[in-house]
């Protein structure tokens, strides 16, 4: 008889950066501000691993995604069609930092496998 406890699938990690499918979509998120494409690469992962069994922190943190993408695509034509009234220099960089902090949280979070407190919010 052995004392062999497996530890549980949906525990947190014990130490080091973990790439798991969230944590994924939200650096391919960040790295659209230098590469321009790969935004959507991860969006059109969030739709596809959304359908797929997951566990259940990680179902938040895909519409959470979705959300951020959408936040960033409208933001960004918005920004740019009153750019000729001159606001949109001011809603283009409010937009970047609202995606950058949406990123860095859902990354926070899935690096513990916590939920996003709330998936369904246009804000942080």
């Amino acid at each position: 008889m052995t004392d062999f406890d497996p530890k549980p699938a949906s525990s947190a990690p014990a130490s080091g950066f973990e790439f798991n499918n969230p944590t994924i979509v939200n650096l391919l998120y960040l790295a659209s501000y230098l590469t321009g494409i790969t935004g959507i690469v991860g969006v059109v992962l969030a739709y596809v691993w959304r359908g797929e069994p997951k566990e259940q922190w990680e179902v938040s943190h895909y519409e959470y995604a979705i959300k951020t993408f959408w936040i960033f695509l409208v933001g960004t034509v918005v920004g740019f069609v009153l750019l000729v009234a001159l606001i949109g220099f001011l809603i283009l960089p409010a937009v970047a930092v609202l995606v950058i902090v949406r990123c860095v949280l859902s990354l926070l979070n899935a690096q513990k496998h916590a939920p996003m407190p709330n998936p369904g919010s246009w804000l942080v």
